[in-house]
């Protein structure tokens, strides 16, 4: 029984090549974008900021669910006292107004903070896609140098420009030490 290309592909989650360098990295992850390729990683034991904007040239979502979560925070504090001192529980205390916006500033500015901090935290989660504790890449033996000294760039099988054959010889081109199949 042979198994068709688009079996083959669908167990296949992209191929891996392997580099000394973290130059040798950025330069491979710049042809393979040149390339064409649209669903690439790079896996490297130190930060390489340069890759941030060859990959990822879309910027995150987080500032905007930071704001609104730091937005939200704010209504929250201003609305529950607005609702305790006005409609709730009023009080005449001296002639002042019971809906005295100057003095909802600081619980106010306190939820502004803490929503924006709760966004923050819970959206930097979930936009990473975490918890992962199991990806395809670890399947590959020669990963486990990644936390080391090992720099790696993968192309995924879900990109349409993707071709096994074809995408394993273009990495090969870009000066990978070695080239894997990274199975599902």
């Amino acid at each position: 029984m042979t198994m068709s290309t688009n079996e083959t592909a669908q167990r296949l989650h992209g191929v891996m090549a392997e580099f000394d360098s973290a130059q040798e990295l950025v330069d491979a992850a710049r042809q393979t974008m040149a390339h064409g390729f649209t669903k690439v990683e790079a896996y490297s034991p130190v930060p390489i900021e340069e890759l941030n904007d060859i990959i990822h040239k879309k910027r995150t979502k987080l500032s905007q669910i930071v704001l609104a979560g730091g937005l939200a925070g704010m209504a929250t504090g201003f609305g529950l006292q607005y609702w305790a001192s006005v409609i709730e529980f009023p009080m005449n205390i001296g002639g002042r107004p019971q809906a005295s916006w100057t003095t909802f500033i600081v619980p106010s500015y306190e939820l502004t903070i803490l929503f924006a901090a709760l966004s923050a935290a819970i959206g930097m989660i979930v936009l990473n896609g975490l918890p992962q504790p199991y990806h395809a890449v670890f399947n590959v033996d020669r990963f486990s140098m990644a936390s080391s000294d090992k720099f790696f760039l993968v192309v995924e099988s879900a990109d349409p420009k993707f071709d096994q054959p074809v995408t394993a010889e273009f990495l090969r081109s870009t000066g990978a030490k070695g080239v894997y199949d990274v199975d599902e």
